[in-house]
């Protein structure tokens, strides 16, 4: 985690003239010391060296690794740190930018390595960037994944106050010849929904309009929810997967996974299927968390447009063979996941698509 300018801070004189023109690099190393142990909190076989450098180490061969290809992602939290910002929870999205990477890494079979992170603000505030980074570290012991490196950039004139930007980068492995393709996903198998713990990371922008159209507060209960407040419900952090999907997937359980991102449903499931398949899935088979409900009756917005946006409680899906779907099930909900069976796949003539049948009766406006 380097300083604003990437350089040491040799004395007060010598930065007062950069202080005056908006970046303060004391600040910035105050930062970085704050964060070596939060850094340090996330370390696993393959770490090398510790933060301030200019560059992260990371020694693939120590990690176990014999014939590894390497995956890699990067992702933001989006508008959900507006937020973030206007209700004052920062120590979630962290966990956030880590879950939108490492999910990305998971379906393909990849197992995290380690993670890098770019905070960008106009005026730093350490202790609000401490609790963000304290988040990092948080979501990379849960991926079990270490953090290596990042970028702190203070620059003035180009963010409104009180306001940041976070994105991050993931690295993974799989042994050659271990990586979910999808290729022998067949019609018949059977669609696995992992539930979400919320909205995750998509859609804020339609989430943040209907909040002011309503001039909600999100400080108060939640309208469908009078014991947490609507912020409290909406920053819930994104769940990460990494620890239940993957002894599955390397017990061959799994012929592919979705990470439902933005695009929701819809979108996101064709991404993994061949060419001729499809997805039917039964909307009344998994439980609708209550946030979803609301959207729906506030939005006016159709089942498919919703499922076209959200992940309606299904945040990764899971694709297995008719013979295998029971011990699938249980290896997941052994692993933490809430699993339920939500559709099957299909032979179809088209592009891949999703089929939500029943959703009109499940997803009521």
């Amino acid at each position: 985690m380097s300083t604003p300018d990437q350089h040491a801070v040799d004395s007060d004189a010598d930065s007062e003239p950069y202080r005056r023109a908006g970046v303060d690099i004391a600040a910035g190393a105050s930062l970085v010391d704050a964060i070596k142990p939060l850094a340090g909190s996330t370390s696993r076989p393959g770490c090398m060296g510790g933060l301030g450098g200019f560059g992260g180490l990371f020694d693939l061969r120590d990690s176990g690794y014999r014939d590894p290809i390497l995956v890699a992602a990067t992702d933001g939290v989006g508008t959900k740190l507006k937020l973030a910002i206007t209700s004052g929870r920062h120590d979630g999205v962290g966990i956030d930018l880590v879950a939108m990477c490492v999910n990305d890494l998971v379906v393909q079979g990849a197992e995290p390595l380690f993670f890098l992170d770019y905070f960008a603000t106009g005026k730093l505030d350490t202790a609000i960037a401490e609790r963000v980074v304290a988040g990092i570290a948080a979501g990379c012991r849960q991926a079990g994944c270490a953090l290596i490196g990042g970028e702190t950039a203070e620059m003035p004139g180009m963010y409104a106050a009180g306001d940041y930007d976070l994105a991050g980068f993931a690295v993974g492995a799989a042994e050659r010849g271990g990586l979910l393709t999808g290729a022998d996903i067949r019609a018949g198998d059977v669609v696995l929904g992992l539930a979400s713990t919320g909205i995750h990371s998509n859609g804020f922008s339609l989430v943040r309009k209907l909040i002011d159209d309503r001039a909600l507060d999100i400080d108060a209960p939640a309208p469908f929810d009078p014991q947490r407040t609507l912020a409290e419900i909406l920053m819930t952090p994104t769940r990460i997967y990494a620890a239940g999907v993957l002894p599955a997937v390397r017990n061959g359980l799994v012929k592919g996974l979705a990470h439902i991102t933005g695009g929701g449903l819809v979108e996101n499931i064709p991404r993994i299927l061949p060419d001729g398949l499809s997805v039917t899935l039964d909307p009344q088979s998994w439980r609708l968390p209550p946030v979803f409900a609301w959207l729906a009756s506030v939005s006016a917005m159709t089942p498919r447009q919703l499922a076209t946006t959200f992940n309606m409680g299904l945040g990764m899906m899971a694709i297995v063979a008719p013979q295998k779907a029971a011990d699938a099930a249980a290896a997941l909900t052994e692993a933490g996941e809430s699993v339920a069976r939500v559709g099957t796949v299909t032979a179809s003539a088209g592009a891949a698509a999703v089929d939500l049948a029943g959703a009109e009766a499940a997803w009521p406006a």
